[in-house]
């Protein structure tokens, strides 16, 4: 049961820190490009790449911290319904190039972060 507390406080924190991230690119950008969201969703495959890699065949992180962290923070922090909903949005106010960017961006820099931090692991 104490599982669930830790996922519960993860995913609070996460979305805080999502909520906060949206609002300070909203309020010091000019752009209609979801910079926020982006970062949110990057910055959340950089902290599970390296959670990732540094507990992989070691003993240090304990289960619950990955728990929390994975599951929960990342949860919360990651977002793919406001992306979905950011990039519909460009592409019904006509903005097509913002649109393909973000989709392009998201995925591949996302997945690149992972690919890359787990490299170590693979090897």
């Amino acid at each position: 049961m104490l599982s669930y507390l830790y996922v519960f406080i993860g995913g609070g924190l996460g979305a805080i820190s999502r909520f906060g991230i949206g609002n300070l690119f909203r309020k010091f950008t000019i752009t209609d490009f979801p910079l926020g969201t982006l970062l949110a969703n990057v910055l959340s495959c950089v902290v599970m790449g390296l959670v990732l890699y540094f507990s992989v065949g070691s003993k240090w992180m304990s289960d619950d911290l990955k728990l929390f962290l994975i599951v929960g923070f990342c949860g919360g922090f990651s977002t793919f319904s406001t992306f979905s909903l950011e990039t519909l949005d460009l592409f019904r106010t006509g903005q097509m190039f913002l649109g393909i960017l973000n989709i392009v961006l998201s995925i591949v820099v996302c997945i690149m972060i992972l690919y890359l931090l787990m490299q170590k692991k693979a090897a």
